[in-house]
C-alpha cells in the first residue's frame, strides 16, 4: 500500500489552478468562463468541469446571450467536476478558476466530501453575497480554503 503524498504544495496548487484556467476556456459562455479540477491526495485528477449547458442541450446563441435563460440552463464548473468524477471525491481538493464557488456549488462541495477548495483571492462583486455564504459554510463544515493571487498562475 502506498502512502499518500504530503499535502499540496504551493507549486502544485499553481499547476492545478493553471489547468482549471485552461479548462475554463472550454466554456461556450460568451461572458464568463469558469473551470474546475478535482484532485485527490496523490495529485491524480478525478474530475474536470466547466460552466455550460447539460449534455445534449444545445448551446444556441440566443440562449447564451439571454442572461436569464442562460442562468436557468447552465451547470456550474464545480458541479460538473463533481458529476464527472468516477467516484465520490471524499478528501479531495477542488481548484476553481476564476470565480470563487457560489452557495449552491458550496452545498454540493460539502455533500461530496471535498476537503479543500482553492480559488483566487479576487472576486466578482455581483456574486459577493453568494460567495460569502459558501465561505461561511466551508468554515462551518471544516473545509480548508486556500486563496491564490491570480498573478501567480501561469
Amino acid at each position: 500500500m502506498t502512502q499518500p503524498l504530503p499535502l499540496q504544495t504551493h507549486e502544485w496548487d499553481l499547476r492545478f489552478m493553471s489547468l482549471a484556467r485552461h479548462i475554463a476556456g472550454w466554456s461556450k459562455d460568451p461572458s464568463t468562463k469558469v473551470g474546475a479540477v478535482l484532485v485527490d491526495n496523490e495529485r491524480r485528477v478525478l474530475g474536470l468541469g466547466y460552466n455550460g449547458f447539460p449534455r445534449w442541450v444545445k448551446d444556441l446563441a440566443d440562449r447564451l446571450d439571454d442572461r436569464e435563460t442562460k442562468y436557468s440552463l447552465v451547470v456550474h464548473a464545480e458541479l460538473n467536476a463533481i458529476l464527472n468524477c468516477a467516484h465520490r471525491p471524499v478528501g479531495s481538493t477542488l481548484y476553481v478558476w476564476p470565480l470563487y464557488p457560489c452557495s449552491e456549488c458550496g452545498k454540493a462541495i460539502i455533500q461530496a466530501g471535498i476537503a479543500r477548495v482553492v480559488g483566487l483571492a479576487t472576486g466578482e462583486e455581483r456574486w459577493q453575497k453568494s460567495n460569502s455564504i459558501a465561505f461561511a459554510m466551508f468554515t462551518e463544515a471544516d473545509i480548508r480554503v486556500t486563496l491564490i493571487n491570480p498573478e501567480e498562475v501561469r
